[in-house]
Protein backbone atom coordinates (compact mmCIF):
# COMPACT_ATOMS: atom_id res chain seq x y z
CA UNK A 1 0.00 0.00 0.00
CA UNK A 2 2.87 2.53 1.09
CA UNK A 3 4.43 1.68 -2.78
CA UNK A 4 1.01 2.37 -4.14
CA UNK A 5 0.29 5.27 -2.47
CA UNK A 6 3.90 6.90 -3.26
CA UNK A 7 3.32 5.81 -6.78
CA UNK A 8 0.00 7.46 -6.96
CA UNK A 9 1.36 11.00 -5.40
CA UNK A 10 4.23 10.89 -8.35
CA UNK A 11 1.53 10.26 -10.51
CA UNK A 12 -0.34 13.76 -9.04
CA UNK A 13 2.97 15.94 -9.64
CA UNK A 14 2.90 14.55 -13.02
CA UNK A 15 -0.17 15.03 -14.05
CA UNK A 16 -0.18 18.40 -12.35
CA UNK A 17 3.21 20.09 -13.53
CA UNK A 18 1.70 18.87 -17.16
CA UNK A 19 -1.29 21.14 -16.72
CA UNK A 20 0.42 23.84 -15.72
CA UNK A 21 3.14 23.53 -18.52
CA UNK A 22 0.10 23.21 -21.09
CA UNK A 23 -1.86 26.11 -19.59
CA UNK A 24 1.39 28.03 -19.69
CA UNK A 25 2.25 27.19 -23.39
CA UNK A 26 -1.81 27.68 -24.48
CA UNK A 27 -1.10 31.19 -22.75
CA UNK A 28 1.88 32.24 -25.04
CA UNK A 29 -0.05 31.02 -28.17
CA UNK A 30 -3.38 33.28 -27.30
CA UNK A 31 -0.08 36.22 -26.56
CA UNK A 32 1.47 35.31 -29.92
CA UNK A 33 -1.85 35.32 -31.44
CA UNK A 34 -3.11 38.94 -30.03
CA UNK A 35 0.42 40.37 -31.16
CA UNK A 36 0.99 39.23 -34.60
CA UNK A 37 1.62 41.06 -37.05
CA UNK A 38 0.79 39.78 -40.49
CA UNK A 39 -0.07 40.96 -43.88
CA UNK A 40 0.53 41.65 -47.90
CA UNK A 41 1.52 44.27 -49.41
CA UNK A 42 2.86 45.41 -53.08
CA UNK A 43 4.54 48.62 -54.13
CA UNK A 44 4.13 48.49 -58.01
CA UNK A 45 5.56 51.01 -60.95
CA UNK A 46 4.74 51.25 -64.29
CA UNK A 47 8.15 52.39 -66.32
CA UNK A 48 8.76 53.27 -69.82
CA UNK A 49 7.09 55.51 -72.41
CA UNK A 50 3.81 54.92 -73.38
CA UNK A 51 2.93 51.59 -75.63
CA UNK A 52 6.14 50.15 -74.00
CA UNK A 53 5.37 50.26 -70.70
CA UNK A 54 6.39 47.20 -67.75
CA UNK A 55 5.37 46.48 -64.53
CA UNK A 56 8.36 46.60 -62.12
CA UNK A 57 7.80 45.78 -58.03
CA UNK A 58 9.74 48.26 -56.16
CA UNK A 59 11.29 46.58 -52.97
CA UNK A 60 13.93 49.16 -51.98
CA UNK A 61 15.47 52.23 -52.70
CA UNK A 62 15.19 53.62 -56.45
CA UNK A 63 14.78 56.10 -58.93
CA UNK A 64 12.40 56.71 -61.39
CA UNK A 65 11.37 59.50 -63.88
CA UNK A 66 8.97 61.66 -64.64
CA UNK A 67 5.76 60.67 -66.13
CA UNK A 68 6.40 56.86 -64.43
CA UNK A 69 3.11 55.49 -62.71
CA UNK A 70 2.51 54.13 -59.24
CA UNK A 71 0.07 51.97 -57.22
CA UNK A 72 0.31 50.36 -53.88
CA UNK A 73 -2.08 46.96 -52.37
CA UNK A 74 -2.77 46.49 -48.13
CA UNK A 75 -4.25 43.29 -47.79
CA UNK A 76 -4.38 42.25 -43.70
CA UNK A 77 -4.05 38.87 -42.71
CA UNK A 78 -4.35 39.60 -39.10
CA UNK A 79 -5.83 42.14 -37.02
CA UNK A 80 -2.70 44.58 -37.05
CA UNK A 81 -2.16 48.44 -37.41
CA UNK A 82 -0.27 49.68 -41.11
CA UNK A 83 0.38 53.20 -41.22
CA UNK A 84 1.68 54.74 -44.70
CA UNK A 85 3.14 57.79 -45.09
CA UNK A 86 4.22 59.47 -47.71
CA UNK A 87 7.26 62.53 -47.44
CA UNK A 88 7.84 64.96 -50.58
CA UNK A 89 10.27 66.49 -50.86
CA UNK A 90 9.83 69.98 -49.48
CA UNK A 91 8.87 67.73 -45.82
CA UNK A 92 5.33 67.63 -46.76
CA UNK A 93 3.74 65.03 -45.08
CA UNK A 94 0.70 62.76 -46.05
CA UNK A 95 -1.02 59.44 -44.76
CA UNK A 96 -1.83 57.52 -47.49
CA UNK A 97 -3.17 54.64 -45.53
CA UNK A 98 -5.57 54.60 -43.48
CA UNK A 99 -6.94 57.42 -45.61
CA UNK A 100 -8.31 58.42 -42.63
CA UNK A 101 -7.32 57.57 -39.00
CA UNK A 102 -11.31 57.01 -38.32
CA UNK A 103 -10.91 54.07 -40.86
CA UNK A 104 -9.32 51.88 -38.67
CA UNK A 105 -12.69 52.41 -36.71
CA UNK A 106 -14.67 51.03 -39.58
CA UNK A 107 -13.75 49.64 -43.11
CA UNK A 108 -10.69 48.17 -41.97
CA UNK A 109 -10.61 43.94 -42.55
CA UNK A 110 -8.38 41.31 -42.68
CA UNK A 111 -8.65 39.68 -45.98
CA UNK A 112 -9.59 42.09 -47.65
CA UNK A 113 -7.52 44.22 -50.55
CA UNK A 114 -6.94 47.93 -49.91
CA UNK A 115 -5.06 49.19 -53.36
CA UNK A 116 -3.81 52.92 -53.26
CA UNK A 117 -5.36 54.83 -54.97
CA UNK A 118 -8.46 53.21 -54.97
CA UNK A 119 -9.82 50.46 -58.07
CA UNK A 120 -8.08 51.30 -61.32
CA UNK A 121 -6.68 54.34 -60.85
CA UNK A 122 -2.43 55.55 -60.71
CA UNK A 123 -0.41 57.87 -59.07
CA UNK A 124 1.90 59.81 -61.85
CA UNK A 125 4.87 61.61 -61.03
CA UNK A 126 4.96 64.76 -62.21
CA UNK A 127 7.83 67.75 -63.16
CA UNK A 128 8.72 67.69 -59.40
CA UNK A 129 12.15 66.53 -58.38
CA UNK A 130 14.20 65.78 -55.35
CA UNK A 131 14.23 62.88 -52.94
CA UNK A 132 11.10 61.38 -51.37
CA UNK A 133 10.28 58.87 -48.83
CA UNK A 134 7.30 56.44 -48.23
CA UNK A 135 7.45 55.00 -44.65
CA UNK A 136 5.03 51.60 -43.88
CA UNK A 137 4.74 51.03 -40.25
CA UNK A 138 2.80 47.84 -39.01
CA UNK A 139 2.22 47.37 -35.23
CA UNK A 140 0.08 45.28 -33.35
CA UNK A 141 -0.61 48.28 -31.41
CA UNK A 142 -1.98 51.56 -32.40
CA UNK A 143 0.79 54.07 -32.82
CA UNK A 144 -0.87 56.69 -30.64
CA UNK A 145 1.61 59.50 -30.17
CA UNK A 146 2.12 59.27 -33.81
CA UNK A 147 -1.48 59.70 -34.50
CA UNK A 148 -1.79 62.62 -32.42
CA UNK A 149 1.72 64.60 -33.98
CA UNK A 150 -0.35 63.86 -37.37
CA UNK A 151 -3.48 65.22 -36.56
CA UNK A 152 -1.58 68.13 -34.83
CA UNK A 153 0.36 68.39 -37.86
CA UNK A 154 -2.64 68.90 -39.98
CA UNK A 155 -4.04 71.76 -37.98
CA UNK A 156 -1.79 74.15 -38.25
CA UNK A 157 -0.64 76.49 -41.21
CA UNK A 158 2.32 78.57 -41.78
CA UNK A 159 5.37 78.02 -39.18
CA UNK A 160 3.70 76.23 -37.12
CA UNK A 161 3.18 73.47 -39.74
CA UNK A 162 6.52 73.39 -40.39
CA UNK A 163 7.77 72.53 -37.14
CA UNK A 164 5.30 69.81 -36.55
CA UNK A 165 6.35 67.93 -39.55
CA UNK A 166 9.47 67.91 -38.03
CA UNK A 167 8.50 66.42 -34.96
CA UNK A 168 6.54 63.99 -36.95
CA UNK A 169 9.12 63.16 -39.26
CA UNK A 170 11.41 62.60 -35.72
CA UNK A 171 8.82 60.31 -34.28
CA UNK A 172 8.25 58.20 -37.22
CA UNK A 173 12.37 57.99 -37.05
CA UNK A 174 12.33 57.47 -33.55
CA UNK A 175 9.39 54.47 -33.44
CA UNK A 176 11.28 52.88 -35.83
CA UNK A 177 14.61 52.74 -34.12
CA UNK A 178 12.71 51.79 -30.84
CA UNK A 179 11.60 48.57 -32.68
CA UNK A 180 14.68 47.80 -34.36
CA UNK A 181 14.76 44.79 -32.29
CA UNK A 182 11.66 43.38 -34.38
CA UNK A 183 13.63 44.29 -37.80
CA UNK A 184 14.10 40.27 -38.36
CA UNK A 185 10.24 40.08 -39.77
CA UNK A 186 9.89 36.61 -42.46
CA UNK A 187 9.67 38.51 -45.08
CA UNK A 188 8.71 36.28 -48.67
CA UNK A 189 7.92 37.60 -52.03
CA UNK A 190 4.70 35.13 -53.39
CA UNK A 191 13.51 54.28 -59.96
CA UNK A 192 9.13 55.87 -57.37
CA UNK A 193 8.87 59.64 -56.31
CA UNK A 194 7.78 62.54 -57.08
CA UNK A 195 4.42 64.57 -55.99
CA UNK A 196 1.70 62.27 -56.25
CA UNK A 197 -1.26 64.04 -55.81
CA UNK A 198 -2.56 63.83 -59.77
CA UNK A 199 -4.58 60.49 -60.11
CA UNK A 200 -4.42 58.81 -63.59
CA UNK A 201 -7.17 56.79 -64.75
CA UNK A 202 -6.89 53.73 -65.98
CA UNK A 203 -5.62 53.27 -69.74
CA UNK A 204 -7.98 50.94 -71.32
CA UNK A 205 -6.61 48.10 -68.80
CA UNK A 206 -2.77 49.15 -69.80
CA UNK A 207 -2.51 48.54 -66.39
CA UNK A 208 -2.08 45.06 -64.26
CA UNK A 209 -2.99 44.21 -61.18
CA UNK A 210 0.32 44.41 -58.89
CA UNK A 211 -1.06 41.61 -56.48
CA UNK A 212 0.85 39.37 -58.42
CA UNK A 213 4.26 41.18 -57.15
CA UNK A 214 3.09 40.99 -53.36
CA UNK A 215 5.18 40.06 -50.67
CA UNK A 216 3.74 38.55 -47.43
CA UNK A 217 5.21 39.30 -43.68
CA UNK A 218 4.44 37.90 -40.61
CA UNK A 219 6.41 38.90 -37.80
CA UNK A 220 5.17 40.06 -33.70
CA UNK A 221 4.18 43.66 -32.35
CA UNK A 222 6.02 45.35 -35.54
CA UNK A 223 7.19 45.82 -38.94
CA UNK A 224 8.89 48.59 -40.97
CA UNK A 225 10.00 49.20 -44.38
CA UNK A 226 11.16 52.87 -45.81
CA UNK A 227 11.63 53.56 -49.21
CA UNK A 228 14.00 56.91 -50.36
CA UNK A 229 13.27 57.58 -54.26
CA UNK A 230 15.19 59.92 -56.15
CA UNK A 231 12.96 61.42 -59.09
CA UNK A 232 15.11 62.09 -62.12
Amino acid sequence: MKGFASNYMAMVVVLLLYSLLAGHLEARGEQKEENEVSFRWAFGAMVGQKGDRRLVAITRDTVLKTGDRLKLLLQLESKCFIYLFYRTAEDDIYLLFPKTLQQFETDYKTGKKYYIPEGKNWFELDENLGLERFYMLASSERLIKLEMLYNKYHSVDGSDKHAFAKKLITEIHKTIKQHHVFASAAERPIAIGGNIRGIVKNEKAAFPDIDPIASEVSTFNFYSKTFTIEHK
